[in-house]
């Protein structure tokens, strides 16, 4: 489901997790990593291919991230976004954002099992951020 509703719970959040997050400043990854921080939200960068982006500690896993993180965002392949809602929820984080290509039946499925938010199918993080109201 992505009812405004669940689209402004989610980004009136403070702390994101972004899985996907890319030190290529190209990538979806690095823009919404990007985005996010730009409209004032702590992000912790999930990609166990980084140290860092951009001076920001990187972590290989979103149960290696810090635990305050209200909201995972996903910029990968469907089974990487499968696997990381898993680990997400299992750290009681029930926000997502599955961003267009990074969503599967079987990761929407696990939300809706968990009773979770989340956006699956679009629209787009950043389109979304650039258009909200504050």
């Amino acid at each position: 489901m992505n009812t405004i509703e669940e689209i402004d719970s989610i980004l009136t959040s403070r702390v994101f997790a972004v899985a996907g997050a890319s030190r290529n400043p190209e990538k979806y990854g690095s823009l919404v990593f990007h985005a996010l921080k730009n409209d004032g939200k702590s992000v912790y960068p999930i990609n166990p291919n980084a140290a860092d982006i951009e001076g920001v500690p990187c972590y290989p896993s979103i149960t290696a991230a810090p635990a305050d993180a209200e909201v995972a965002v996903f910029i990968t392949p469907p089974a990487v976004t499968e696997a990381g809602i898993a680990e997400a929820l299992a750290r009681g984080i029930t926000k997502f954002w599955m961003q267009p290509g990074a969503e599967s039946a079987n990761a929407i499925a696990q939300c809706e099992a968990a009773g979770a938010s989340f956006v699956a199918g679009g629209p787009c993080i950043m389109v979304m951020l650039k258009t909200r109201k504050h």
